[in-house]
């Protein structure tokens, strides 16, 4: 795959992800995909993905904003760079009181992609800083 056919997936895939299109974000990805969730487990497969994105948009509402895509070489790596502005709408188990507050805070996903799809979606992003601002209000 080339390098703009990466950075294409990965602009769909983080469009539909703003569009709130987890079925267009799950059609970006390989059934096996590997999802390493931040500070958290490795899940596999489609349906733990779908699983994922409904409980996240059940907690928080977010966008993300200055998407910066980095793709190597080979188009078979990239990752994104990128700043999410959110809501936090309900109480995450093992996570301060929800009550509507706002955050900002940079973020990062490395992706690798094989046969056309994305087989890895790993989110990096410091939940300690996130704490701050939702505790903050």
């Amino acid at each position: 795959m080339s390098r703009d056919d990466t950075t294409a997936l990965i602009r769909r895939y983080l469009d539909a992800f703003n569009a709130k299109d987890s079925e267009a974000m799950l059609a970006c990805l390989s059934d096996d995909v590997a999802h390493d969730i931040n500070q958290g487990d490795r899940e596999i497969g489609k349906e733990k993905f779908r699983w994922f994105n409904g409980m996240m948009s059940r907690h928080y509402d977010e966008e993300l904003g200055d998407i910066a895509i980095m793709v190597d070489d080979s188009g078979s790596r990239a990752a994104a760079e990128f700043t999410v502005r959110g809501t936090y709408l309900a109480t995450a188990e093992g996570l301060p009181d929800a009550n509507g507050q706002r955050y900002s805070l940079p973020a990062g996903i490395f992706f690798e992609i094989d046969d056309r799809l994305i087989s890895r979606v790993t989110t990096s992003y410091n939940l300690n800083h996130w704490i701050e601002q939702v505790k903050a209000g």
